[in-house]
């Protein structure tokens, strides 16, 4: 079923009319068929017009919706309300890939050096069946968290981060963080997409609320460095602390 759309707090209402019914008993002008919308007749469709009218009319104003559509059902109007009550489950549901950090540098970092962090994810299209209706999700990334493993987070955030060149890494960045402690942690970026769905090549309608989609952990190692200060001049004493060769004193 192809067709406008009751969403919460909508101020319209809405019916249909079949097209081309010459007799009112299922018989069809073949002429006006001609020019009406190609429906998948083996799924029993019928070509409509949707008319709309504001609720606060009495008696309403019905005023035609274009382009003519398809119907796959007598009651439209119940099937619609049944979809947008179970799409949010579905859209959670669905198969969504999510988003992944990329970690600069990875997989190993120093203590107290900014490691930069960015995100990459990618907008994802679904067809589904709810109640013999064809829908049509769409999830686009909108927002990013990521758990730093060590008690630290960020987001959520429209911050999506990027790539820095090897040369500029331990720069700070947006989506940067800096560790205090070695060891090994967890790093898991949580995507949050916001979706539309269309009913049988209907409008795209909002899905009310996003979809949160975690990626596998990601470990990352931090280190500690060690910086010392020699006197020596390698050039001077080739044999002194620090200089290529001679071993250092622990």
């Amino acid at each position: 079923m192809d067709s406008p759309s009751a969403i919460p707090d909508d101020p319209n209402i809405y019916k249909f009319e079949y097209l081309c019914l010459d007799d009112g008993k299922n018989n069809y002008d073949v002429a006006c068929l001609a020019g009406a919308p190609e429906c998948d007749k083996g799924e029993l469709g019928r070509p409509v017009r949707w008319f709309s009218s504001l609720r606060v009319f009495e008696p309403p104003m019905w005023s035609p919706i274009r382009p003519d559509r398809c119907v796959y059902t007598e009651d439209p109007a119940d099937v619609l309300g049944q979809i947008a009550a179970q799409i949010q489950t579905k859209f959670e549901q669905l198969p969504v890939v999510a988003g992944t950090s990329g970690i600069q540098p990875n997989p190993h970092t120093l203590k107290g050096a900014e490691t930069n962090f960015y995100a990459e994810a990618a907008e994802q299209t679904f067809t589904v069946d709810m109640l013999g209706q064809s829908v049509a999700i769409v999830a686009k990334p909108v927002r990013y968290r990521w758990d730093y493993g060590d008690g630290a987070s960020l987001g959520p955030t429209t911050l999506m981060g990027g790539p820095l060149p090897e040369d500029r890494w331990g720069e700070k960045t947006r989506t940067s963080h800096v560790y205090t402690q070695t060891g090994d942690f967890q790093v898991v970026l949580t995507t949050y997409f916001q979706g539309t769905y269309s009913v049988n090549n209907g409008p795209a309608l909002p899905i009310p609320e996003e979809g949160q989609f975690s990626a596998p952990p990601q470990t990352i190692s931090v280190w500690r460095s060690i910086t010392r200060n020699y006197a020596d001049d390698c050039i001077d004493n080739p044999q002194g602390q620090g200089c290529p060769g001679v071993p250092s004193i622990p």
